[in-house]
């Protein structure tokens, strides 16, 4: 079992702080500009996106409403930026923003993701005030397929809560397979069906989904998935050390970080806002993944 280097853990903490507000971004503050204005149309931007990233990371990061954010520019950047946006142009412009889960993508990688999905609270309510005035938010779900070599996020939707997680297979495994070679794919019973079997055998991607207990090998079915339901019926850890089934678990450890370091809940009242800051959460934690 490989040790952890607490000495590299130890500088990668420290090197979030220095992410999270390395006002660095305003030395190309005017050549981002002029290339983000360019040939645009009406209203010229003022604020480059990399530092409207940057307002939204520590947004995220330190869970700071928008007029708290402004504030906090203004205290630790106020001398340094040529100007300062206010709190709407901050909300108008992320929530606009097309930001991307992972912006270093290496093309070309052969990996074996695993796939899951977990819900956040669209309110920060307490749990006395939903049982004493019987109000129920509801949440979304994220589905995400992380690569299990680095824990990172490759693919990424939301949803509403009724989305069930085996739909989400195709579009995430296509998503994921844009800028690497998907090789092989873990998933619970949940994904368990001949449709995700065939289009995973159709990809030439390893399946890696448990099958149900009661499942029966029909000439109806994926044979892909009659060959899974014959070898976890006969022996189902070998079948789990065959295709690293315990390696799924690195899904479950994204989704926990991401819920200790974010908040279990999003600020957003708009479907749309809330998957822009899911989006923009799931790029900063990919950045955190990256520092070793």
């Amino acid at each position: 079992m490989d040790m952890v280097n607490w000495s590299f853990y130890n500088k990668s903490l420290v090197r979030r702080g220095e992410v999270i507000l390395d006002f660095d971004v305003i030395d190309s503050w005017y050549g981002e500009l002029d290339s983000m204005n360019n040939g645009k149309r009406g209203a010229q931007y003022h604020y480059p996106d990399s530092f409207i990233e940057l307002l939204g990371y520590m947004r995220a990061y330190f869970h700071l409403p928008y007029r708290q954010a402004e504030g906090v520019v203004i205290a630790h950047a106020g001398n340094k930026v040529p100007s300062i946006p206010n709190y709407s142009t901050i909300s108008r412009r992320l929530n606009n923003h097309d930001i991307r889960i992972d912006e270093q993508q290496h093309i070309g990688n052969d990996i074996i993701i695993a796939l899951d999905s977990t819900g956040i609270k669209v309110a920060n309510r307490g749990e006395w005030m939903r049982h004493k005035w019987h109000i129920r938010k509801g949440y979304l779900k994220i589905h995400v397929a992380v690569d299990i070599k680095n824990k990172k996020i490759i693919s990424l939707k939301v949803t509403s809560e009724e989305v069930h997680d085996g739909k989400m297979l195709k579009e995430l495994v296509d998503n994921a397979s844009e800028n690497n070679n998907v090789k092989g794919a873990l998933a619970d019973g949940m994904y368990d069906s001949n449709k995700n079997f065939r289009y995973l055998s159709k990809k030439q991607i390893k399946p890696g989904i448990k099958t149900r207990r009661n499942s029966k090998v029909r000439a109806t079915n994926c044979q892909a998935r009659n060959m899974s339901v014959i070898s976890q019926q006969r022996n189902l850890k070998r079948w789990k050390r065959s295709v690293s089934y315990g390696q799924r678990w690195m899904a479950e450890t994204v989704f926990s970080s991401i819920k200790r370091t974010f908040g279990e809940y999003v600020t957003a009242r708009k479907f749309h806002n809330m998957t822009r800051e899911l989006i923009l959460k799931a790029s900063l934690y990919n950045m955190f993944a990256t520092m070793k």
